[in-house]
Formats: structure tokens, C-alpha cells, sequence
């Protein structure tokens, strides 16, 4: 079998795992986070550290996997090689209707929520709803047209979304008092550490760390990756973790974290506004209207080729139509449209989630976040497997990490279920797991390219 030439560093590995880590979610979810803790910064501070050091062990146990591999794809490859055909389609099928479409909708909102904010449009739910759904449609849209032109608004969305985050943080730590507002919180905040309701903030945090799994799918491709792609998923999400706090931090420092939890997503605007002025926080809030719209093209990027990914295995209805390519642009249309006719669901279930208040302080996409971190459990263990068969001879790689691991996607877990209407949402994530197991019979060992 012929591999792709190895040509990314160690810097590059980091850099990429940053920009895609790194998007929309600390912009909208900090004030989720406060909701959950009482407005108890500290708390919250320690869930963000929790949240990293999972990835970290969660990442170290994928980079082992990545390394036995030179096929590309992540969690799904990492099924498929491991496991086997029917459980790789069936975590397929989960990020096909479940994750992808969840995490495109609410970010497709989010774009509409700081759109109508960014030109001073107070058009409520409906209308955030009416905006996201055209950034939804054109994304879409450029993307089939040209995988060109949505790979260069990306490459430009990673640069302008770091500039708010770090303005904002940095403004908020020399000019406000975060060491303040963690040494002496409320005590409505202090209350909040007596129960475990707090546990539920895991799910918006879990939010803004979500994407390094995605880095996978180019592990391969890595010089020397059995040494360096560990190393970059240790480096990387302290780097994420460090500019999160700095400006988390920075914003509850500056207006505090009762503010925050009163302004919501506008948050970043007010401390835009009070550092430097009106024209000053217009222009943070299109650097963050930008890197939402990045985030969004980017999850659209990658759900687009999903479908065709599993019509090349035939595990999908329809997969000789889905894993055609258009002649003109290469690009695989049909996949596409699939891909967003099962958004279209998800947007109708998030308008009736958001109208009937199902799910408190929290979205679909959160329990779609957390259900994926326990489908990688399974993969954790084969690590355990090859210890046991001395394929792995370290004590980190076989036992260590793995359990580390292990814990941190039951924590993510457990936080998620602390939302009442848990159970519910889990029904609806259990069924293409479900279907897709058994759909999985149908599918190619091997992929089919013709």
C-alpha cells in the first residue's frame, strides 16, 4: 500500500491542533460555565484544567494508535483496524446524524447570535435562527462549489479568531482584578461548591475543547510521528488551556463574573466597549462573528466528506450515489446534500429544544460531545489488549494513560448527565449507534474506490 509522504513537523502538529481546537465555544459558553458553578470562577477554573488533562491522556492513547496505522481517517480507521468493520461504521453513523449535524447547527446559530450583535439587530431567537441558517446555506454552498475557496476562508478565520481572544485577555488581566474574583468569590458561588450540581459545567467546557480528535485524521503525515505526535498533543492542549484561562480569567477579572452570566454571549463585547471604546468592541465582535463563521465552515468541511467516507465502505443506504464525485470540481455533492438534509433535523430540534426549554443551560451538541467521548472507551481498551499481547511494552501506553483516559470521558460523561433531560437526548444518540452496528454487516473490510 503506497503512504503519504510524511511532511509536517512538530510545530506544525501543535499549530494545527490549536487552530482547531480553538474556535467559537469559550466565546459562548463562559457564561454556561458560571451558570453551572454559581458564578464561582475558581470552580470553574478547575473544571478547565480537569477538561485538558483529559484530552491530554485521551490524545496520548490515539497517538499510539495513529502510529500502527498509515490510513487515514482517526477514530473511524481506528475502529475499523482495531476492532472491526461493524463498530467502525456504527461510530461512523454517530458522528454522521448525531455529531457533525449538532455541531453545525448550534455554531451556525452562535453565527447568527453575534451577527445580529455585530450591526445592532435585536431580533431575538427567530431571528439568530433566520441568520444562522444563511450562513448555514452558504456555507454549503461555497464549499460544494470550490473545496478551494472553503479551505481559504478557513486558513483566514484561524488567524482573526486568536486576535479577540487574546486582546480580551490580556486587557482584562493588566486592567481588572481576576485574582480578585477567584481569592473572594460570592456566596451564592461558595454555596455552589456544596452540591454537585457544578459537575454539569463540564459539558460547556467540554464544548470549547472539542476538535482535537479530528487532528488524527493526519497523524500520519507527521515526521517521525510515534515521537512528535505525542509530544504535540501534550504541548497543544496546554497551550489551549493556557490562553482559555487567560481569557476567561481576563473577562470575569474586568466585569466580573455576575456580569458575564447577565450579558451572556455579549460579554465580550462589554469588556471590548469599556477597554477601548465603541469602534473598538465593533471590531472585536467581527473578529468573533469571523471565528464562529471559521468554526462553522471548518465542522462543514469535514461532515460534507463523511458520508462519502462511509458510501466508500457501503455503509450507507445509497452509497454507490453518495460516493460519486462531481467531474467538474471533485468534490462529492451528493454527500453533501445528504449531509445537509440530516441538519435540517437537527435544526428543527433545536428550535423545539430552545422553544420548550428541554435541556437547561445547555444544547444538543453537548450531550453529543459527551456520548462521543464514552465511544472512545473501546479504543482506549485496545491499547490495554496490546499491553496484555506485549505489542505495547510501557506501563504509560498500556495501562496508565488509557485509565487516565478512561476517567476523563466518564467525567465528561457524568457532567452531561447531571442535566435532567439527559436521558432523553441519550435515546436519541443511542439509535443510529444502533442502526448503524447493524447496518455495519453490509460494509467493505476494505475501502472501495471504484
Amino acid at each position: 500500500m503506497e503512504t503519504q509522504k510524511r511532511e509536517y513537523s512538530l510545530f506544525t502538529a501543535v499549530a494545527m491542533i490549536v487552530g482547531i481546537v480553538i474556535g467559537s465555544g469559550i466565546f459562548f459558553k463562559s457564561d454556561d460555565m458560571l451558570a453551572y458553578t454559581g458564578g464561582n470562577v475558581g470552580l470553574a477554573v478547575l473544571i478547565f484544567c480537569i477538561a485538558s488533562f483529559t484530552i491530554i491522556f485521551g490524545s496520548l492513547c490515539f497517538s499510539q494508535l495513529a502510529a500502527r496505522t498509515d490510513k487515514p481517517g482517526g477514530p473511524i480507521t481506528y475502529y475499523n483496524e482495531f476492532i472491526g468493520t461493524r463498530w467502525a461504521v456504527m461510530f461512523g453513523w454517530f458522528q454522521t446524524f448525531v455529531y457533525y449535524p449538532t455541531l453545525t447547527v448550534i455554531l451556525s446559530w452562535v453565527t447568527g447570535i453575534y451577527f445580529c450583535s455585530l450591526f445592532g439587530l435585536d431580533w431575538g431567537f427567530n431571528g439568530w435562527m433566520a441568520v444562522g441558517f444563511a450562513w448555514f446555506l452558504i456555507c454549503y454552498g461555497f464549499n460544494i462549489a470550490s473545496a478551494k475557496a472553503g479551505g481559504l476562508f478557513q486558513e483566514i478565520s484561524v488567524i482573526i479568531k486568536l486576535i479577540p481572544l487574546f486582546v480580551v485577555a490580556l486587557g482584562g488581566i493588566f486592567l481588572g482584578d481576576p485574582i480578585s474574583v477567584v481569592m473572594n468569590p460570592s456566596p451564592e458561588a461558595i454555596e455552589a461548591t456544596k452540591t454537585l450540581a457544578w459537575v454539569a459545567a463540564i459539558g460547556p467546557v467540554a464544548f470549547s475543547f472539542d476538535g482535537w480528535v479530528v487532528s488524527m485524521a493526519v497523524a500520519h503525515e507527521v515526521k517521525d510521528s510515534k515521537r512528535n505526535m505525542p509530544r504535540a498533543l501534550v504541548a497543544a492542549p496546554l497551550c489551549i488551556l493556557i490562553a482559555y484561562l487567560l481569557y476567561f480569567l481576563g473577562i470575569c477579572g474586568y466585569i466580573g463574573p455576575d456580569q458575564v452570566m447577565e450579558m451572556g454571549d455579549a460579554s465580550v463585547t462589554l469588556i471590548a466597549e469599556n477597554l477601548m471604546g465603541t469602534t473598538f468592541a465593533t471590531l472585536i465582535t467581527a473578529f468573533v462573528t469571523i471565528s464562529v463563521m471559521g468554526t462553522t465552515n471548518g465542522v462543514i468541511l469535514g461532515s460534507i466528506r463523511l458520508p462519502y467516507s462511509l458510501a466508500l465502505r457501503n455503509a450507507l443506504p445509497g452509497s454507490e450515489s453518495l460516493k460519486k464525485l462531481n467531474p467538474n470540481s471533485k468534490m462529492p455533492v451528493n454527500s453533501a446534500v445528504f449531509a445537509m438534509a440530516v441538519c435540517l433535523i437537527w435544526w428543527v430540534v433545536h428550535f423545539l429544544q430552545n422553544q420548550y426549554a428541554w435541556l437547561v443551560n445547555g444544547d444538543v451538541s453537548e450531550i453529543a460531545i459527551a456520548m462521543s467521548y464514552l465511544l472512545y472507551i473501546p479504543l482506549y481498551l485496545v491499547l490495554f489488549n496490546m499491553w496484555r499481547k506485549r505489542e505495547i511494552t510501557t506501563l504509560r501506553y498500556g495501562i496508565i494513560y488509557p485509565i487516565l483516559a478512561t476517567c476523563g470521558s466518564l467525567f465528561v460523561l457524568i457532567g452531561s448527565m447531571a442535566n435532567p433531560q439527559f436521558k432523553f437526548f441519550i435515546v436519541i444518540n443511542l439509535i443510529p449507534l444502533i442502526l448503524g452496528y447493524l447496518y455495519g454487516k453490509n460494509a467493505y473490510t476494505t475501502i472501495d474506490y471504484n
